[in-house]
C-alpha cells in the first residue's frame, strides 16, 4: 500500500485475466489507431501507479519479449515496438489490456504460471479483448469501483435523505485498490478472448494447449484463496462476479486447442523457470505486508489487526477489510494537523470532492498512544441502511491516515471495534523483522516427496495445498528425481 489518493481516468477500460475473452473476425482493426495510442499513453502512467509500479529485474525484459511476440500475431500491428507490455509489481493474480498496445501482467500471476507458453496465453487473451474491441462496445457500461465497489457493490444512494450534494457519496468511492477500474465483458465476449488467445498460441509456435492448463492452475488457485478466507471454495471470486469461472473454461479452452490439430508447441519450460527464479512473490515490504490478519508496514511503521471471519487485501493504494459484518478500507491523505479538516477532506474524497460534506459530531480520542478521531454518517444503500464513519489517525505532525468503515445502520464501526484500536506504531526491530517472499526453483531429489517440499514454504497455514497448486500438481502425485518445482520462501 502506497499512501496517497490516485485520481484515474474512467475513461480508461480495462479489463482483468481471470475474465478472459475471445473474439469475432470481422470486428479485429488491422492498426492500433492514432486515438488508441492517445487513450494508452494517458492512462499507462497512471495504471503503473495504481497497480504498484514497475517490475524491476530481468523478468520484466522477458514478459516483454514474450508479449511482444505474442501481440503481433493479433493483427493489431506487424511490429513488436508498437507494443508495450509491463510487469507489475503487484501480489495481485491480475492481467489487463488498454487500447494503443498496452499490455499488462502482474508479477504474482507470473509466479502462478509453470511454462513461457502460459505466459504467452495470458498475454494473447488480453491482446485479444483489445483486438476485438470490446472495450469501446462496452465503454457506455463501463463502472468506475471505489470502496463499495471493491468491497460489495452495495448500491449506495441518497446520504442523509437526499441531499443532492453527497447523492453519489461512496458509489463514486476513493478511486484506490488494486482494483480502481473494471470493464465486465459478457460471457460470450469472455469466450471470444480465450478463443482468439488460443488462435495466437497456435500461430507464434506454442503448445495451445497451454491456455488450458493456465485457466486450471488459475481455478486451483481461485479455490486456495476461498479456502483460505474460511469460504467453501466454490464461490466466485469478486473479480468474476459477472464472468464464468476459471473452472468452466478449462475444458472449453482445451477443445479449442484440440481443434487447431496442433499436437507440439514450444513450453519453454526451463527457461521460463530459470527467468521466474528470485521474483518477489505476496506483498512487497515497501507496499506493507499481510501475515494472516495482521497487516505490517515497515517502511510507514504501522500496523493493524483484522477481526476473525474478515478478509484482507492489500492493494497498491489502499487495504480493504471484508466479511459478512461489514466492509473498511485503509488508506491516507494529505494531512494539515487538523484531524477534523482531515476527516471532513476523507468524506469529500468518497464524493469525488463535490460539495462539502456533513460529518457529524468529530469525537477525539487516543489509540496506542496515538491522536485519533472519527465521525458517523448514515447512508442509505439498496441493501438498507448503513453506518459510515471514518476513523483517522495522526501519525505525527505532517502523516495521517484512516479507515473507512461500512457496518449496518446504528452500529457505527460495528464488528471494527477491535480493528480500529489495534493501529499501532511499529518497534524499529519489528519493521527490521518484515522479510519479504520470493520464488525459489529448486531440483527434486532422491526421497523428495510433496510433505517434505511443502515443509519449506513460507507459510504456517497450508502448505501442501499452496504447493501443489504453484506446481500445478495433483494430492499423491510422486515427484521424480531431476524434476524442477516452485517454492515460496522467505528472502
Amino acid at each position: 500500500m502506497h499512501i496517497s489518493i490516485l485520481k484515474v481516468s474512467t475513461a480508461v477500460m480495462l479489463t482483468a485475466w481471470p475474465v478472459a475473452v475471445g473474439f469475432a473476425q470481422s470486428s479485429v482493426p488491422q492498426s492500433i489507431s492514432a486515438a488508441d495510442k492517445a487513450t494508452g499513453a494517458k492512462a499507462h502512467p497512471e495504471l503503473l501507479s495504481e497497480f504498484g509500479g514497475l517490475y524491476a529485474g530481468p523478468q520484466a525484459d522477458y514478459v516483454r519479449r514474450v508479449g511482444q511476440k505474442i501481440a503481433v500475431q493479433s493483427n493489431l500491428s506487424n511490429s513488436q515496438s508498437d507494443f508495450t507490455i509491463s510487469l507489475l509489481n503487484s501480489p495481485a493474480n491480475n492481467a489487463f489490456a488498454i487500447p494503443g498496445g498496452y499490455v499488462y501482467v502482474t508479477r504474482q500471476l507470473l509466479g502462478l504460471m509453470n511454462d513461457e507458453a502460459e505466459l504467452a496465453s495470458v498475454l494473447g487473451h488480453e491482446t485479444g479483448h483489445v483486438a476485438a474491441r470490446h472495450s469501446q462496445r462496452r465503454q457506455s457500461a463501463a463502472t468506475r469501483n471505489g470502496i463499495l465497489g471493491a468491497l460489495g457493490q452495495l448500491g449506495v444512494g441518497l446520504l442523509l435523505g437526499g441531499n443532492s450534494q453527497i447523492g453519489q457519496l461512496l458509489s463514486r468511492g476513493i478511486g484506490t485498490g488494486a482494483m480502481a477500474l473494471t470493464q465486465k465483458f459478457s460471457r460470450t465476449q469472455e469466450f471470444e478472448a480465450d478463443d482468439l488467445g488460443v488462435a495466437y498460441l497456435a500461430r507464434a509456435g506454442y503448445d495451445p494447449r497451454a491456455s488450458s492448463t493456465m485457466l486450471a492452475s488459475l481455478a486451483a488457485q481461485s479455490a486456495l484463496d476461498a479456502r483460505s478466507r474460511g469460504q467453501d471454495g466454490r464461490s466466485t471470486p469478486t473479480w468474476a462476479s459477472s464472468h464464468p469461472d476459471p473452472a468452466s473454461r478449462v475444458s472449453r479452452a482445451a477443445q479449442k486447442a484440440s481443434a487447431t490439430r496442433i499436437t507440439a508447441g514450444a513450453r519453454n519450460r526451463d527457461v521460463f523457470l530459470n527467468t521466474l527464479n528470485g521474483t518477489l512473490y505476496d506483498d512487497d515490504p515497501k507496499q506493507g505486508v499481510v501475515d494472516g490478519q495482521i497487516f505490517r508496514h515497515p517502511e510507514l511503521r504501522l500496523t493493524f489487526t483484522v477481526p476473525n471471519g474478515f478478509a484482507m487485501s492489500n492493494g497498491a493504494q489502499a487495504v480493504t477489510v471484508s466479511g459478512s459484518g461489514g466492509q473498511a478500507q485503509f488508506t491516507g491523505a494529505a494531512y494539515n494537523g487538523d484531524l477534523r479538516d482531515y476527516i471532513a477532506s476523507a468524506f469529500s474524497a468518497l464524493a469525488g470532492g463535490q460539495g462539502t460534506l456533513p460529518t457529524g459530531d468529530v469525537q477525539s480520542t487516543q489509540i496506542n498512544g496515538i491522536n485519533a478521531a472519527y465521525s458517523t454518517v448514515r447512508a442509505n444503500t439498496q441493501s438498507g441502511q448503513v453506518d459510515v464513519t471514518i476513523f483517522a489517525y495522526a501519525f505525527d505532525a505532517n502523516r495521517a491516515y484512516h479507515f473507512v468503515v461500512i457496518a449496518p445502520a446504528g452500529q457505527g464501526i460495528g464488528p471494527f471495534s477491535s480493528l480500529v484500536q489495534s493501529v499501532r506504531r511499529m518497534t524499529a526491530s519489528e519493521a527490521a523483522a518484515v522479510k519479504p517472499r520470493m520464488i525459489r526453483v529448486v531440483t527434486v531429489k532422491s526421497g523428495d516427496t510433496i510433505a517434505s517440499m511443502a515443509s519449506r514454504m513460507a507459510y504456517s497455514t497450508m502448505r501442501n495445498e499452496r504447493f501443489l497448486t504453484l506446481n500445478a500438481l495433483r494430492a499423491g502425485t510422486a515427484l521424480r528425481p531431476g524434476q524442477r518445482v516452485k517454492l515460496v520462501v522467505y528472502s
